[in-house]
């Protein structure tokens, strides 16, 4: 298991968004160096908005037709729409991948900063299009290659092509604030021990090494 990835897996629209913002919330105000991308979306249903924070699961979901939706830089604010206005009552997915791959460089600036590495990167889903090989895929490998924690949303119904993704190596979190906050100081408690990272293979999955292979599988 590698620690330093995990996916908070929720099931339906307007969940994964609070609890991330929350937990950025406080991590920033704990000065944690956190970078990466964050969703902002204005549904047509407002049910999603009274959904509690941190606990969101107990709470009924409603489903929401998600109208405009833009991803933060996390660092500056900079906002990347990726949504497309399809007219009231459409029922098509609205989402510009084009969008996503223009704020897709909020990933990689961070990765390049050497001056400034960050202690966490944040990508605001693993959805349809990473699924289809695009959108942020090939940053969110990366930063687990280079060895900086990744937390991302997972819709459930991507769940199975996530572990496929990763190798099923990382960590499987509910959406609310305590499980992120327990995951990030076991992250912070084990990364001292991790000595091998997740490496990425030719197609830009990840895949265990041989050595972690035999940690986890106790020898050959």
């Amino acid at each position: 298991m590698t620690f330093a990835l995990a996916a908070l897996v929720h099931d339906g629209h307007g969940i994964a968004e609070p609890v991330l913002h929350a937990f950025v919330a406080q991590l920033k105000a704990q000065g944690v160096r956190v970078r990466g991308l964050l969703q902002r979306s204005e549904v047509e249903m407002s049910a999603a908005a009274t959904f509690a924070v941190p606990s969101l699961q107990d709470e009924p979901q409603a489903s929401v037709c998600q109208r405009h939706m833009e991803l933060i830089d996390i660092d500056n604010g900079d906002c990347y729409r990726i949504s497309q206005d399809l007219g009231k009552g459409s029922t098509a997915c609205c989402l510009d991948s084009a969008g996503v791959v223009e704020a897709s460089v909020v990933l990689r600036r961070a990765l390049q900063d050497q001056m400034q590495r960050p202690a966490l990167i944040v990508a605001n889903r693993f959805g349809k299009i990473e699924v289809e090989g695009s959108g942020l895929r090939q940053e969110m490998a990366a930063a687990v290659e280079a060895g900086v924690p990744l937390l991302t949303a997972v819709d459930l119904r991507f769940l199975a092509e996530w572990k496929d993704f990763t190798g099923d190596l990382g960590v499987i979190l509910p959406p609310d604030v305590p499980a992120l906050q327990g995951w990030w100081q076991t992250c912070q408690g084990a990364s001292k021990a991790l000595a091998v990272m997740p490496a990425v293979s030719a197609d830009g999955d990840l895949a265990p090494t041989a050595s972690h292979a035999v940690q986890q599988f106790g020898g050959l």
